[in-house]
């Protein structure tokens, strides 16, 4: 009785024990891992959409789009790890805003690119003929602006709301980032904003690309498919919505659906110390699984498009042809030096016998 009566005395006056102690050494280690990959992957990306990519077509500009986004985020990750190593952040208020707001930025910009190349795919496929006005690199660029507004507008109000909160600890004074939202910001403007982004950021987008890949499955089952230029090879085109699907759950949802029950806690409309518990024990592990987007999204490029495919084939035999001729030219060079070598020697050994 007595048990029951403190959990819920400690539930109502917000005494609830924390036990996420173990997402500081997490996020220190899996953001510097996605900051490798992400950085090594992501500029391999934008060098074969600047410098290597003739032809450029709608899903390409998609793809720059998420590109910029995945860099812009990973360019962040170093001060998340200092921070989350030290525990402390002393990059001052404004670098911790424009953190944060990079970070929501990344998520729904992702979502929202990854979701316009769903809609381009299925116009492609299922409505080649009809979407060929609609279908063009400006209509392209066009979308992209909305989307980059669209996700601003979210991700900037979030990420000013926070301030960085100081607290002596053990005889030093440590700054907090990224964790330090009030409950009276939760309950009075948080709360809106997850609304909004979780409808326009992650809601809909996710409805959009499950009904458009039913129904480009829908029309590959038919004998007679065509697209814009002919034939499709249905079994990339399978492919590529499997794993565009999978990044895009396995990513996205996780986090999402956790952050309506966290927002849920922080507000107190969701009450106990038990549910608040799983929650936060929860949020890090599905942080962590959205910002590896990062390093998944170039997978989506390769899968996605055939022309980036031909160009890494096209680059990878040029160099392969280059180490041909090298090793070639080499051998030859060395079949050279070694007969101009012994026709010196005989030379030599002919002068020596001549001089005895």
């Amino acid at each position: 009785m007595y048990n029951s009566t403190a959990l819920t005395d400690a539930a109502n006056n917000s005494t609830c024990i924390k036990n996420d102690g173990f997402k500081y050494p997490l996020y220190s280690t899996v953001f510097s891992i996605v900051f490798v990959v992400g950085l090594i992957t992501n500029v391999v990306a934008i060098y074969i959409f600047t410098c290597s990519l003739k032809l450029r077509n709608e899903t390409t500009t998609y793809m720059i789009n998420l590109v910029m986004s995945d860099l812009l985020f990973v360019f962040t990750l170093p001060l998340r790890v200092f921070y989350f190593i030290n525990r402390s952040w002393p990059f001052g208020s404004t670098l911790c805003k424009f953190s944060v707001s990079l970070f929501y930025t990344n998520m729904y910009g992702s979502i929202l690119f990854l979701t316009c190349i769903s809609v381009d795919r299925f116009l492609a496929i299922v409505h080649p003929f009809r979407s060929r006005a609609i279908r063009t690199k400006r209509n392209a660029r066009i979308v992209c602006i909305a989307v980059w507004v669209l996700v601003l507008s979210g991700s900037l109000p979030t990420g000013f709301l926070l301030e960085t909160t100081s607290r002596s600890n053990n005889d030093s004074n440590a700054t907090f980032c990224f964790e330090n939202f009030s409950s009276k910001q939760w309950k009075s403007h948080l709360s809106k904003v997850v609304i909004f982004i979780e409808t326009v950021g992650f809601i809909i987008p996710l409805l959009l690309n499950v009904c458009c890949s039913i129904m480009v499955l829908q029309t590959l089952r038919r004998p007679q498919t065509i697209s814009r230029g002919g034939k499709l090879n249905k079994t990339k085109i399978l492919r590529m919505i499997i794993v565009h699907l999978f990044i895009f759950c396995f990513c996205f949802i996780p986090y999402n659906v956790n952050l309506v029950f966290y927002s849920l806690v922080r507000t107190k409309t969701l009450k106990g110390c038990v549910a608040e518990s799983v929650v936060r024990t929860i949020y890090p592990i599905a942080l962590c699984i959205a910002v590896s987007n990062c390093c998944f999204d170039p997978i989506i490029y390769y899968f996605t498009s055939e022309t980036i495919q031909n160009s890494i084939k096209r680059k990878s035999q040029v160099s392969r042809s280059y180490d041909v001729k090298f090793s070639e030219a080499l051998q030859s060079e060395t079949s050279s030096n070694l007969q101009c070598s012994l026709r010196t020697l005989k030379a030599k050994v002919f002068h020596n016998e001549s001089s005895v």
